[in-house]
């Protein structure tokens, strides 16, 4: 397979996309309802996305010289794509941070 139709292959989503993130932050917020702090939940959460990545990248090659020799590639995939998705949900909360973050108008304007 090709790096492009690879490429195209990883970022596309299913029907089922948003229900898997869902999931997966219904996980997460488990754990802060248990009184764990976000940032902690935070850093396990990333460390296991980067395991998950790092065995997705390795499960499309055929050996470890095949994939060291793209590692840079590979980083520079999974940092843009992060860094995409990272974007798009920080402008989603810029545009809707009273109704996410639960802050009234009332309470937005008087601080």
């Amino acid at each position: 397979m090709s790096q492009t139709e690879k490429t195209s292959k990883e970022t596309q989503t299913d029907e089922q996309f948003y229900k898997r993130v869902d999931t997966l932050i219904g996980l997460a917020n488990g754990y802060v309802k248990a009184n764990v702090h976000p940032a902690f939940v935070n850093n396990s959460f990333m460390f296991a996305a980067a395991r998950f990545n790092a065995w997705v990248a390795a499960a499309g090659y055929q050996n470890s010289e095949e994939m060291a020799k793209e590692k840079e590639e590979i980083l520079n995939f999974f940092v843009n794509q992060y860094r995409l998705m990272l974007n798009e949900n920080l402008d989603n909360y810029i545009e809707n941070y009273d109704a996410f973050m639960g802050k009234s108008a009332d309470t937005a304007e008087k601080k």
